[in-house]
């Protein structure tokens, strides 16, 4: 299985980059992790924002392939604690064949057409963070949740 985040737009800031990268190369350590990024939409400052979540929704939906299992991280999904989501990751590990795909979307939410396409909705948090924060935050949680699954000295009960 290939484990995807997949985020509109490039991440900007430094720290957030230096961060997100040293994350996710610790997590390949333990499984097939990528981060796909979908170019922000040009010349939006025209567009309501319905026909950016549609336009966005679009790209989004072009990067799916039959086969994925496809995760929303969006503020009405299913909360876990860290360790709840490592149990969640290892079923995923043991029963996706083809790719997981976690899914951020742009700074207005996800399209209808993206809800229909998603399998499962998680949220990080019932608390509001940045687009370039929440990267952040689920790549380590990822990370975290493959050290629990390894028996690594990382998390603490």
């Amino acid at each position: 299985m290939r484990t995807t985040l997949l985020v509109v737009g490039r991440t900007v800031e430094q720290h957030y980059i230096t961060a997100i990268n040293d994350y996710t190369e610790r997590t390949k350590h333990f499984i097939s992790f990528e981060i796909e990024v979908i170019p922000e939409l040009k010349n939006t400052k025209n567009l309501t924002a319905d026909q950016q979540k549609e336009k966005e929704g679009e790209l989004i939906c072009k990067a799916f392939q039959p086969g994925d299992v496809i995760v929303l991280l969006d503020e009405f999904g299913k909360e876990f604690r860290s360790v709840d989501f490592a149990t969640w990751m290892e079923k995923k590990l043991a029963n996706v064949n083809k790719r997981l795909i976690f899914v951020i979307g742009g700074p207005y939410g996800f399209s209808q057409k993206v809800y229909q396409a998603a399998h499962e909705k998680m949220s990080l948090s019932k608390m509001t963070f940045s687009h370039q924060m929440i990267r952040l935050i689920f790549v380590e949680q990822l990370y975290r949740a493959m050290t629990i699954l390894n028996g690594g000295p990382y998390h603490h009960e």
